[in-house]
């Protein structure tokens, strides 16, 4: 008996990991919708293709607040290096080591950093 419900652990497990993924997949269908329905647009214009990447991003945020991914969007704040990655620095008359300038934006999840956000950092002038 102590042998069926280990194997049964065991396949619950197995299936957690194999469709861990599955919900959140499932959010992400709407956006896959959007965006197939903007393509298939056959006279779009161009306000009409904005608007559609507005409301594609909204469900895209939507979907990542609802399973806790988090923006890192750092732009004058304290570097940090353990949520940015420094590309390179600037001379400026802010404070050494502030992000001056945001190239990509990072993520977390769950607080485990999933992508860093890439920025510029800053450096004291040289006089």
């Amino acid at each position: 008996d102590s042998e069926n419900i280990r194997k049964r652990a065991q396949i619950d497990i197995a299936n957690a990991h194999k469709y861990a993924i599955e919900n959140f997949s499932t959010e992400l269908l709407t956006v896959m919708d959007s965006l197939e329905a903007a393509l298939a647009v056959e006279n779009a214009t161009v306000e009409n293709f904005k608007n559609g990447m507005e409301l594609t991003l909204k469900q895209f945020t939507a979907a990542f607040d609802k399973f806790n991914v988090k923006v890192i969007n750092p732009n004058g704040e304290k570097f940090d290096p353990h949520q940015h990655e420094a590309m390179c620095t600037v001379d400026s008359d802010l404070t050494p080591n502030t992000v001056v300038h945001v190239m990509q934006k990072g993520y977390v999840l769950n607080d485990r950093i999933i992508r860093p956000a890439l920025v510029t950092v800053s450096k004291a002038k040289k006089t």
